[in-house]
């Protein structure tokens, strides 16, 4: 089967979509939407070079939806012209029910939503997404691809919480894992851009932007992970302070009397680089820190630290490790984060140089010194062409979605 993918990623006030020709890793069309239901919307869609853009009123998803549909007949192209053969969606929690990419029916759905409770951010907008659109485009398939599913079968002992055996079975307690579609990508990609596949690497994916997650892989397959039951653990985020004492929260409930709703707010929306420095944007922390602010300049060393730690771990959980891979926005664009998180990795065999990682590239590229014992790369993730491929393969029924079409190249939009 040959034909366009709709890709669909809907946050709690968001819908980033792109149409691809995924066989060809081809993009056609791609847009945003931000501020569903704050008053005024700003609408971009981009295709052939042009770019629409608007602010209107979009209460809902629904509305908001209605309106991307409308740019591709406006704007183009016309979903009616495109060959769309199926609609891809982001869903973040899949939970220990999901495993893969699956076609979307009403189980799914239902599934989705009780899963909702240990994903409250991010299914719920998710599945309304899912709904709108299955009412909008029906006449081709859906299929959820989960941002869980890569690492859903990770080892009992990297995977399992340290309590109650009883009360964290009948909540669902557990590592999840989240970034799972570009940790996947990246896993592969890296390996290929050294000429080598997935079999017999020991590997530490860093994805690094506003949300920050690592993966230790081995033969391909995720041994451990930073994010746990919710995206909150693990590295220092751009809002989200990662790894903290549980007794903290306790602390602050008891001493400072703060409940469940503002200790959450703290933890989603007033940590991390904002937390300690103010901005959550790296490059204006950046900014900061380097005209002498010394809250920034914290928030730097916070981060990096946290960074070679997991580093360190996930080398100790391989028995060693011979490939890290940047990824994400951060990982990909920031040189500074990428020599941070190496400096003092040397008795690992991670070095990074100067003049290759300052250099700019658009694909996978190697930034460790010839003959180092590590690769050390930037791997651009492509979670659009990623989901596109899943979707492509399920409709198609093959029977390894994960690999149907790796060999695709992604072209800019047409």
């Amino acid at each position: 089967m040959s034909g366009a993918v709709l890709v669909l990623n809907c946050g709690s006030s968001s819908i980033k979509y792109e149409l691809l020709r995924p066989r060809e890793g081809a993009r056609v069309a791609r847009g945003l939407v931000e501020r569903i239901g704050e008053g005024s919307a700003a609408v971009r869609h981009v295709h052939a070079g042009a770019t629409t853009s608007r602010e209107e009123a979009l209460p809902t998803h629904r509305d908001a939806l209605r309106t991307v549909l409308g740019l591709f007949d406006e704007a183009g192209p016309p979903l009616a012209e495109a060959g769309v053969v199926a609609v891809g969606h982001r869903v973040v929690m899949g939970g220990r029910r999901f495993d893969r990419p699956t076609l979307i029916d009403e189980e799914v759905v239902a599934t989705i939503d009780r899963l909702s409770p240990l994903a409250p951010l991010h299914n719920p907008p998710n599945l309304a997404g899912i709904t709108v659109a299955r009412e909008l485009l029906p006449g081709v398939p859906h299929v959820a691809v989960f941002d869980t599913a890569f690492f859903h079968d990770l080892p009992p002992a990297a995977a399992t919480y340290a309590i109650d055996r009883a009360t964290a079975e009948a909540h669902g307690i557990r590592r999840y894992g989240f970034h799972g579609t570009s940790h996947r990508w990246v896993s592969r990609r890296g390996p290929e851009a050294i000429g080598r596949g997935p079999d017999g690497l020991r590997q530490v994916i860093l994805h690094l932007g506003n949300g920050a997650s690592a993966s230790a892989v081995v033969d391909g397959a995720p041994v451990d992970t930073s994010m746990g039951l919710t995206p909150l653990e693990g590295l220092v985020m751009g809002t989200r302070g990662g790894d903290i004492d549980p007794g903290v929260l306790l602390h602050l409930h008891r001493a400072a009397g703060m409940g469940v709703d503002e200790i959450d707010d703290l933890l989603n929306r007033r940590s991390g680089l904002k937390g300690l420095s103010g901005r959550n944007d790296m490059r204006e922390v950046r900014r900061l820190a380097e005209a002498g602010d010394a809250d920034a300049r914290l928030a730097l060393d916070v981060a990096a630290h946290r960074l070679r730690k997991y580093v360190g771990a996930y080398a100790a959980t391989m028995g060693g490790i011979d490939l890290l891979a940047f990824t994400g926005g951060i990982g990909e664009n920031d040189a500074a984060t990428r020599a941070a998180t190496a400096e003092g990795l040397g008795f690992l065999g991670v070095a990074v140089d100067p003049a290759r990682n300052a250099a700019p590239g658009d694909g996978p590229r190697r930034i460790s010194p010839d003959g180092a014992a590590v690769d050390v790369l930037v791997v651009p993730t492509d979670e659009e062409l990623a989901i596109a491929l899943d979707t492509m393969a399920v409709v198609e029924g093959a029977a390894d979605p994960a690999t149907a079409g790796a060999a695709a190249a992604a072209t800019p939009p047409a």
